[in-house]
């Protein structure tokens, strides 16, 4: 099992990170998207310090210098703040299972940001991965007959644009918090302190913004009104930024960065089942291809680097 540490913790990051999602879908559509991203940063933030404090011997890495607190900061700010909220808001929209999908296009856009803002070329093998995974994500998004969901039998085309746009938010938001991630850890430093200081720059954004148009109370007064979406939040946080990131780390250090890396972009066929038999989606074998085709074009992006 040792020989597999790192194959074996990228498939329990993807199976980690599908259950966030649907809890974080299930709370989203109780108390909304922004009371979701705010509780859940909230969270995080104390759940990865204590960590931090547990293998790093302090609850915050106060070592770092001020540049590299800027750059993770600011991708704390983009992933967290601003991707994280558009993916909320589209697992609000149009579900876990489409919103996944579209995240999987995060790796895609990184490539194509990479090229000009880090000068890293993109070689054939790369290219042609990258048509894949968007002719795959394109070819399911266009499939309007997999889209029906409990409670939004047909949902206006509107709404259905609007929430992939959302989804798209969310994937440009990830990627490019992942560009700034790379200049802030730079030099080997720890992983697991610049998710921490991802974390702190990002909830006290988030919650000074909610300070400043007087919206803190009211987090919590939805939270009061809907006691379940707090157990939901509160597993949904532990799944995703706690043992999910913490996997994620486990696998890239113990596999090969490709194969770690496909492996956990694995939620999207992960939650093609777990979308129909909970959501009631109306699964095609359009979006089965569309989405085993994305994947598949992710995979080559990694593997070819």
């Amino acid at each position: 099992m040792g020989a597999y540490l790192g194959e074996l913790a990228g498939l329990g990051t993807s199976l980690f990170w599908s259950v966030s999602s649907v809890l974080f879908t299930l709370s989203g559509r109780r108390v909304g998207s922004a009371v979701v991203n705010r509780i859940r940063l909230l969270m995080a933030v104390v759940m990865v310090s204590l960590l931090h404090l547990a293998v790093e011997g302090s609850l915050l890495p106060l070592d770092a210098g001020p540049e590299r607190w800027g750059w993770l900061g600011l991708s704390g700010l983009i992933g967290f703040v601003i991707g994280d909220a558009m993916l909320f808001q589209a697992f609000v929209m149009i579900g876990p299972r489409l919103s996944m999908l579209l995240m999987a296009l995060a790796p895609v856009i990184g490539a194509l940001l990479a090229w000009p803002l880090l000068g890293e070329r993109l070689a054939a093998p790369e290219i042609a991965g990258i048509l894949l995974a968007l002719s795959g994500v394109a070819w399911v998004v266009l499939d309007r007959n997999s889209s029906g969901q409990a409670g939004v039998p047909e949902m206006p085309p509107r709404f259905y644009a609007l929430g992939v746009l959302f989804g798209l938010g969310g994937a440009l938001g990830q990627a490019g918090g992942l560009i700034a991630s790379k200049a802030g850890l730079e030099g080997d430093f720890p992983a697991l302190s610049g998710n921490v200081m991802r974390l702190v720059v990002s909830t006290a954004v988030i919650w000074g913004l909610a300070a400043a148009s007087g919206r803190v109370r009211s987090n919590f007064v939805a939270l009061r009104a809907h006691p379940r979406a707090v157990a939901l939040l509160i597993t949904a946080a532990l799944f995703g930024p706690v043992a999910g990131v913490w996997l994620s780390l486990v696998a890239v250090q113990h596999a090969p960065v490709g194969i770690a890396s496909t492996l956990m972009s694995f939620p999207p066929i992960i939650l093609l089942p777990v979308a129909h038999v909970l959501f009631k989606e109306h699964i095609t074998w359009r979006a089965v291809v569309g989405t085993v085709l994305a994947i598949a074009g992710t995979a080559v992006i990694f593997l070819s680097a």
